[in-house]
């Protein structure tokens, strides 16, 4: 099986690589862009036991940040 994880900073918490693509699509000529905020992809590959709550705690042990970042389960 495979997993989803997208894991993204909270709102309020600054992102300095979303900001760093804000200016260089500016300086690329891309207008009406407002704001960019960047986060992350990670897929797992697992066997099919590996359950919903097993996951939530791979992400609040080790993948994500839970104090600045969120994440979500797709799969």
């Amino acid at each position: 099986m495979k997993t989803r994880i997208f894991v993204t900073l909270k709102n309020g918490v600054l992102d300095p690589q979303g900001k760093a693509i804000h200016h260089a699509l500016e300086s690329l000529g891309f207008d009406g862009v407002n704001d960019v905020r960047a986060g992350r992809l990670i897929e797992l590959e697992h066997e099919e036991g590996i359950s919903k709550a097993q996951m939530e705690e791979m992400c609040q042990k080790l993948l994500a940040n839970t104090v600045i970042e969120n994440f979500e389960i797709e799969g």
